[in-house]
């Protein structure tokens, strides 16, 4: 091994900054209200809901920051045509996709799914709450529908960040820990 091809002497591939600090704190914040929601579930009704606002607060303010945020973290910057999902998709399957230094179509199609799903779970919490629907079994059939199929977009989400990670040799979940994606 020569002086240029060792290891200790190679410079760290060039990086930039994607993903702004109220991205990533929203979206790891998210994950554990997830959880913690998962946790708590009819064992500890007062921290389950609370923890249904602060997801739903969390969602609101992913919102606005959707539209007011950095460049990468607004919608305008995410969100595709249904047809270009589809392509990228089928690219995807082949290894062939494009690389993206924000979300990629199907990851800008899954936060959208994703956002959704937490606000229908946490519409459906609010409303259990409510005198005019306590004890409504299907609002309670609902709300459980809604949090397994969330369960569901989570796997795919964890998947598709993976494949990912694979077919464009890069860690997007370290990305979404600093912050910084390769150049």
């Amino acid at each position: 091994m020569t002086a240029i091809e060792s290891p200790s002497l190679a410079r760290p591939e060039p990086t930039v900054r994607v993903w702004d600090p109220v991205v990533r704190l929203f979206h790891w914040s998210l994950v554990g209200c997830f959880v913690a929601a998962m946790a708590t579930g009819d064992e500890l009704t007062t921290a389950h809901i609370v923890i249904g606002y602060v997801a739903a607060a969390l969602i609101a303010i992913r919102v606005v920051w959707g539209f007011v945020g950095t460049r990468h973290a607004r919608f305008a910057d995410f969100v595709y045509r249904p047809a270009s999902v589809l392509r990228y998709l089928r690219a995807t399957l082949s290894m062939r996709a494009p690389r993206h230094l924000g979300h990629n179509p199907a990851g800008g199609a899954m936060v959208v799914a994703l956002l959704i799903a937490v606000a229908a779970i946490a519409t459906t919490g609010h409303m259990l709450t409510l005198d005019a629907f306590w004890g409504e079994e299907w609002l309670e059939d609902l709300h459980v529908a809604i949090v397994y199929a969330t369960i569901g977009l989570i796997a795919l989400h964890i998947a598709g960040v993976l494949v990912a990670s694979i077919e464009h040799r890069e860690n997007l979940v370290r990305a979404m820990f600093t912050g910084r994606k390769r150049a």
